[in-house]
């Protein structure tokens, strides 16, 4: 962990947990966000059936609130249904743990295009570092979908009809890995502090990770910050979207990358119910794609503008924002969306510029070294072999934790 100013990042983030200001709708409620997903265009559609996904929640709380949307669809949507459940394993429920969703009192809801819809509370308890099922019934045809591309987790699509209180997965013969129309999940916890967003690409979304194991390095922060007496007072969210940049839009032939870390950053992450914190890891799609703002070729200061763009946004909203280090890349296995090596040497030049300024320039409220914790120390440009998913660009679960470790607890309780 790098220290910034003249206190460590967990210092600034245990202050701004104290004293930051709140996104919540409802601020005599003391809501955090427990888990949440950043959404894209360019889903498939569904009709007259129901998704069963599985949601990790990082905090307990004793009533849950879910968050649809309908963001990025065309038409309205219709929701005949919902149910949310512990999970036993795999996609069925823990007996008796079935609950009904509702929205101002009726079990159906429609969200106009553009749309997010939150649901009534539920008399829910949850756990910390808890998988929760949550059923979505799809009675009319929902066009593209609103969806979260690559959730490293499997979700659950039945044969036609309303199978939200299922207990199992006998009519749910097929899977994917994605989450739909699913935004959020916020939860109610009278001794928490607040939220902190992980806020970047598909390091963050943990696309090296093993499947089904919540083991991105947002997860693994999460269960550090519940492992101290009396658990997490903080809900930890994961607004991570593979793909992602932060200075231009996905292209049009790939919407499900996302629109630029510009442009999502006040919904995605300063609109999470609680937000205190962000700590911000983005930037390497730009690299990779030598992607500057108008179709120009990416400088280091182009990136640099970027962040203290973000910053200024966090700050206008009194949420504190932490820095993270672009990790090393040489020999990634990608070209980019122009046919050439993802990896070059100008490329990595802009990325270690754009790591010194992050370290050192005090911008940020306080820095993480996410390099130094996962670079090979005899290769500095490259991972760590044993933290490496195998495309030389992602960390896999190791390395996930080896981040996330990275990032001193200290001062957080």
């Amino acid at each position: 962990m790098r220290r910034t100013r003249v206190v460590a990042v967990s210092m600034l983030l245990s202050a701004a947990l104290a004293t930051a200001g709140t996104a919540s709708a409802d601020s005599r409620q003391p809501w955090v966000g427990g888990w949440a997903a950043g959404m894209t265009a360019g889903g498939p559609s569904f009709s007259d059936q129901t998704v069963r996904m599985v949601v990790h929640s990082t905090t307990a709380g004793q009533k849950v609130r879910l968050r649809l949307s309908n963001r990025y669809g065309s038409a309205p949507l219709v929701i005949g249904a919902v149910n949310v459940a512990v999970r036993a394993s795999g996609g069925s429920a823990a007996v008796g743990t079935h609950h009904k969703v509702t929205f101002h009192g009726a079990a159906g809801a429609v969200i106009p295009a553009g749309d997010e819809l939150a649901s009534d509370m539920v008399d829910f308890t949850t756990a910390a570092d808890e998988d929760l099922l949550v059923s979505v019934y799809l009675p009319k045809a929902t066009g593209a979908t609103t969806f979260h591309n690559i959730a490293r987790e499997t979700t659950y699509v039945s044969t036609a009809g309303d199978h939200t209180t299922d207990p199992g997965t006998a009519n749910y013969p097929t899977t994917t890995s994605s989450w739909y129309f699913l935004a959020g999940l916020d939860v109610l916890n009278h001794h928490a502090h607040g939220t902190l967003v992980a806020f970047g690409d598909s390091i963050t979304d943990g696309l090296g990770s093993s499947p089904d194991t919540n083991t991105r390095w947002p997860d693994d922060l999460a269960r550090r910050l519940t492992t101290p007496p009396g658990g997490s007072r903080v809900g930890v969210v994961d607004a991570g979207i593979s793909g992602n940049r932060v200075l231009t839009d996905a292209p049009a032939a790939e919407p499900a990358l996302g629109v630029s870390g510009l442009r999502r950053f006040t919904h995605d992450a300063l609109g999470e119910l609680g937000v205190r914190s962000v700590i911000l890891l983005e930037g390497i799609n730009d690299i990779g794609n030598n992607a500057g703002p108008d179709d120009t070729a990416l400088t280091a200061q182009d990136l640099i503008d970027g962040y203290r763009a973000l910053i200024a946004k966090a700050h206008a909203a009194h949420v504190r924002i932490y820095g993270g280090t672009l990790l090393p890349y040489r020999d990634a296995a990608y070209t980019n969306v122009k046919g050439d090596p993802y990896y070059t040497a100008a490329g990595d030049a802009i990325r270690q510029t754009v790591n010194r300024w992050i370290l050192t320039s005090h911008a940020f409220d306080g820095t993480v070294d996410f390099a130094k914790a996962v670079a090979d120390p005899a290769d500095s440009l490259k991972l760590l072999p044993a933290y490496d998913s195998g495309d030389h660009l992602h960390p896999n679960s190791a390395g996930d934790q080896a981040m996330a470790n990275a990032v001193d607890l200290a001062d957080l309780h």
